[in-house]
């Protein structure tokens, strides 16, 4: 046996109905609010620093700030890598109980890879788990 297979994917099964859960988005797509600071797409090691968004931001007060994807896409519908707009949809349809009212974007490129594991994704985990309070996470690349 592999140690590859031998090792175990980490999973939380979800203990409630979709109906009654709340949603939280994290990205690695760049995202943050125009009134954030940018990203520092300057620094070649990658910015491991993340912003909050709030669940009641509008698609106009987003934007992408990353330069390791083609995010021309995003640039036109924030929805592609950042679908706030279409969990609140849901949420008024009943699918999901709830939008978290806040929601987590960082630039996933790093080549700090040691310190995003061992210090930045828990930091984001601990605020999603505790600020966000969220029975659901729906990460996204760029």
């Amino acid at each position: 046996m592999s140690s590859l297979s031998r090792k175990c994917v980490p999973f939380t099964p979800l203990e409630r109905e979709l109906a009654k859960s709340r949603v939280v988005l994290v990205t690695a797509a760049g995202v943050h609010r125009r009134d954030q600071e940018p990203f520092n797409i300057a620094d070649d090691l990658g910015d491991l620093t993340f912003r909050v968004v709030n669940g009641d931001a509008s698609n106009s007060e987003l934007m992408v700030t990353h330069h390791h994807y083609d995010h021309t896409d995003a640039d036109s519908d924030i929805n592609c890598v950042f679908p706030l707009e279409l969990l609140r949809e849901l949420q008024a349809e009943g699918f999901i109980g709830e939008v978290a009212k806040e929601h987590v974007g960082y630039m996933g490129y790093t080549m700090q890879l040691k310190k995003m594991y061992d210090e930045i994704a828990p930091q984001m985990a601990e605020y999603v788990d505790k600020k966000c309070k969220a029975d659901v996470v729906v990460l996204t690349g760029g």
